[in-house]
């Protein structure tokens, strides 16, 4: 199968493009230099050329708060790019598969959120990356829109590593508690969308790792596993406010995904300790020290 991958300096293609070669699919990277998504006519000349079977659509302005004072390029950069996307995936006829996120939910749900569930998003990145889905559904009917949450991984910057940079630095950390997700491993969704490709499906696809917590949580169990026992304090949304609202709950539900694909990705916890290469927990030993 030949792949055009879009945003293909990004982390998740840090794992993706590596796994498409191994799968012995034929890869086409394609950076911002390559090919600006903003911009129609050279994301056209690029596909065109290649001739893919399918474009992943990775590209995206990522940075959520900084998308709350730059609404344009946030719109931009996740609404027209994807727009562009679907067009000229279409016009080379090739399928699209669009990365978006959990950040179109509200947060008020009691339960895992679920592929039909009504959108809303509260803040700018996740309101330009609902339009961008919106753009692929009209524009591109051979598509697959896969929502994921809370990614980390090699080759970008992420929570883990900046927690882990700030702990080794001796800064103190407070770390939010009332923000629950699905932590997702680069390594995982990208074995993920490969799957859901090879399984022939179209539609939307909610893709995560198993489990969820909060960021406190997360950073907890990080720090654990990296053997550092700097201190760390809970806070909340409302004491850190940042520029862009977050939803305080937004875990996915995978039930359509591990339906069709016949798998489920690994628990988040498992996913954290592959990412440190930290050895598996002696769980006699945590809970004598929990009692």
């Amino acid at each position: 199968m030949r792949v055009a991958v879009t945003g293909a300096g990004g982390m998740l293609a840090h794992t993706l493009l590596p796994a498409l070669d191994a799968g012995g699919h034929q890869a086409l990277p394609l950076t911002k230099h390559d090919a600006d998504v903003t911009k129609l006519d050279p994301l056209r000349h690029a596909l065109r050329g290649f001739k893919p079977d399918w474009v992943i659509h990775l590209a995206a302005f990522t940075r959520v708060d900084d998308c709350e004072s730059q609404p344009e390029r946030a719109y931009l950069v996740n609404a027209t790019g994807a727009r562009n996307a679907a067009i000229a995936a279409l016009e080379c006829g090739a399928g699209l598969l669009a990365l978006s996120t959990d950040y179109v939910f509200d947060g008020t749900s009691e339960r895992p959120y679920r592929e039909y569930d009504a959108t809303a998003p509260r803040s700018v990145y996740g309101l330009s990356k609902w339009a961008g889905e919106q753009a692929v559904r009209e524009i591109q009917p051979r598509h697959l829109i896969v929502r994921s949450s809370w990614l980390f991984g090699a080759g970008g910057t992420n929570f883990i590593d900046t927690i882990l940079k700030k702990a080794q630095a001796g800064e103190t950390l407070r770390v939010v508690d009332d923000q629950r997700g699905a932590p997702t491993f680069t390594a995982d969704l990208a074995g993920g969308l490969l799957a859901l490709l090879a399984a022939g499906q179209l539609g939307t696809f909610h893709c995560t790792n198993r489990g969820d917590c909060t960021w406190y949580e997360l950073a907890a169990h990080a720090l654990e596993r990296a053997g550092l026992a700097t201190p760390l304090a809970r806070t909340d949304s409302a004491t850190l406010a940042r520029p862009a609202r977050r939803p305080a709950y937004s875990v996915l539900d995978t039930r359509w995904f591990e339906t069709v694909t016949g798998s489920a990705l690994p628990p988040w916890t498992d996913a954290v300790d592959r990412y440190l290469g930290a050895p598996a927990p002696d769980h006699a030993a945590r809970g004598a020290r929990a009692t």
